[in-house]
């Protein structure tokens, strides 16, 4: 076998997901993947905690502040409740989630521990029932703040997911913004006749 042909068959089983090469330390096996449905209301954290990942939460801020305009769009303009997580697959970042959280539930949460316990069943303990969300999946590269706490280069892909919230009288509950590191996680579809099936994959 030639060194071209090694180049090449190394390029290929990369493409495919099952090798990682990277500079300057060699050639690995890839991490195996990790999945969540995105036809679920389960929460990121909850759906790969079921796989069996390791996934842990940091709180980067969790206070009470007049939202943008493209979350008062759906929330209305008063004071609502602004959460910042960070998650980490086994120890490593792999999304930054900001969500906005409509009053009054959201100023009732403002102290809560959400460090280990789902927002949906965070609202939820506070007689809020979530019923819908819709979402909307983009790609986009990382800037700014973001690529510092995701520990990544300006210009890393990744997939940006707004999704709105909404309780049984279709009001909007939740706002919420993941940036999801593209280098990590991808979409995966299983097709049938009865339907669609979409998920995340991860590798960890």
């Amino acid at each position: 076998m030639t060194l071209v042909t090694l180049r090449q068959a190394l390029r290929q089983l990369e493409d495919d997901g099952l090798l990682s090469q990277q500079p300057g330390r060699g050639t690995f096996v890839a991490s195996p993947k990790a999945t969540y449905r995105l036809d679920s209301l389960r929460g990121l954290a909850e759906d790969l905690r079921a796989q069996g990942r390791t996934v842990s939460t940091e709180i980067l801020g969790q206070s009470m502040h007049r939202p943008p305009a493209w979350v008062a769009a759906h929330l209305g303009p008063a004071r609502a409740l602004r959460l910042e997580r960070l998650r980490l697959l086994a120890g490593r970042p792999a999304v930054h989630q900001l969500s906005w959280v409509r009053p009054p539930v959201g100023a009732e949460l403002r102290t809560a521990d959400l460090s280990d316990t789902s927002l949906y069943a965070a609202i939820a303990e506070h007689g809020v029932v979530v019923h819908r969300a819709s979402e909307v999946l983009r790609p986009e590269v990382l800037a700014g703040p973001v690529a510092e706490l995701l520990r990544q280069a300006a210009g890393t892909p990744v997939f940006v997911s707004d999704r709105v919230t909404y309780g049984l009288d279709d009001q909007p509950i939740v706002v919420d913004r993941a940036t999801i590191l593209g280098t990590v996680m991808e979409v995966r579809t299983e097709r049938a006749a009865t339907g669609l099936s979409v998920q995340w994959t991860s590798s960890s």
